[in-house]
């Protein structure tokens, strides 16, 4: 048998992980059942990753990579900043909605993590990753609307990200059609308000 080095073996493992996952949860991914997904000793996931906690932050970074990677390409040519941004929000909601995205297990491997200790920097890793790419994609699509931005990004960002992952957790328990899409026009409208400075963020006082 030819050998695998384990940069081959590597992603391989992280989509036997994420098939499994999908399908069973992410308490059924021990790395016993997820190497007998591919077929290949645990010894195998040990050697590749180290630790399951190293396999699952791999896992958690190719569903964001994918997930960044699906929302980029909807963006529309020619188009102003909030039509724009209507359009990044509405593909990301897509993705919420579609299983092949894998969203809900990229939220529930969040959950998992909350509970982890090997993960919890893995989890505040991920999420500051999110805050910056999403920062990122509100930065380019200002300058290339020629929209100057009165907010900072990443303040933006945290905006959006705070309401997006509300509807997320409306539409798991809820699955409202119509009040998601009211909801997402809604955070859509507020998150451009912000950014072209029409709407301000009262100072919290301290206790």
């Amino acid at each position: 048998m030819a050998h695998v080095t384990a940069a081959e073996r590597r992603p391989q493992l992280i989509k036997a992980a994420i098939d499994l996952m999908t399908r069973e949860g992410v308490a059924a991914g021990s790395t016993r059942a997820i190497a007998a997904e591919l077929g290949v000793a645990q010894a195998t996931v040990h050697y590749t990753f180290g630790t399951k906690e190293d396999l699952y932050r791999a896992v958690m970074d190719q569903i964001t990579d994918d997930l960044i990677e699906q929302v980029q390409r909807a963006a529309p040519e020619n188009a102003g900043f909030e039509e724009t941004f209507s359009a990044l929000a509405a593909q990301l909601w897509g993705t919420m909605r579609e299983p092949s995205s894998h969203h809900q297990l990229l939220n529930e491997l969040a959950m998992f993590a909350l509970r982890v200790p090997g993960l919890h920097e893995a989890r505040q890793g991920h999420y500051q990753r999110v805050v910056e790419v999403t920062g990122r994609l509100i930065s380019e699509t200002a300058a290339r609307t020629g929209q100057e931005l009165s907010t900072p990004a990443d303040t933006v960002a945290r905006f959006f990200l705070s309401g997006f992952d509300g509807l997320t957790l409306q539409a798991l328990f809820l699955a409202d059609e119509t009040a998601e899409q009211t909801g997402l026009r809604a955070l859509v409208a507020a998150t451009v308000a912000l950014a072209k400075g029409h709407l301000a963020i009262p100072e919290v006082p301290t206790v």
